[in-house]
């Protein structure tokens, strides 16, 4: 698969958070052509802050493989990573982070300025799917108004 098509799974996945009345994030884990990993938003279901989409596909990922450390895995997320998922990925030492629409208020280039929060050998890459990722999280805000 492309990381288009992984896109599309993680937009699959933020589908599922608009449906349950969550803010719309989705995420996807692969390692070697798979996805071995998957999350959306939970934090109003489960009741906690902390269940962002990414977090909930790291704890996925490390429970599959039994490992703590995610080198060769990429993240596919729909939305920028606030710098508490940012930190987390961090300390996953992740390969790869590719993620959709930017975050202006709450992504973690917003927080940090220039400074990256990923562990320095993880490759970040933004933009894929943007528009599409987007306009989920418009459709989700303006039903709030």
């Amino acid at each position: 698969m492309t990381d288009e098509q992984y896109m599309k799974q993680a937009l699959r996945e933020a589908q599922k958070a608009f449906e349950e009345d969550e803010v719309p994030v989705g995420a996807v884990i692969v390692m070697n052509d798979r996805i071995i990993a998957r999350g959306y938003n939970q934090v109003e279901k489960l009741n906690d802050s902390t269940a962002h989409a990414e977090i909930i596909a790291l704890t996925a990922a490390f429970n599959f493989l039994g490992s703590k450390y995610l080198p060769e895995a990429s993240l596919y997320v729909t939305v920028e990573p606030c710098v508490m998922c940012s930190g987390a990925l961090y300390w996953s030492k992740i390969g790869r982070v590719v993620y959709g629409a930017p975050d202006i208020k709450n992504g973690y280039r917003h927080t940090t300025g220039a400074n990256s929060p990923f562990h320095p050998k993880t490759e970040v890459s933004g933009g894929m799917l943007a528009e599409e990722c987007a306009q989920l999280m418009k459709d989700f805000f303006s039903s709030k108004r």
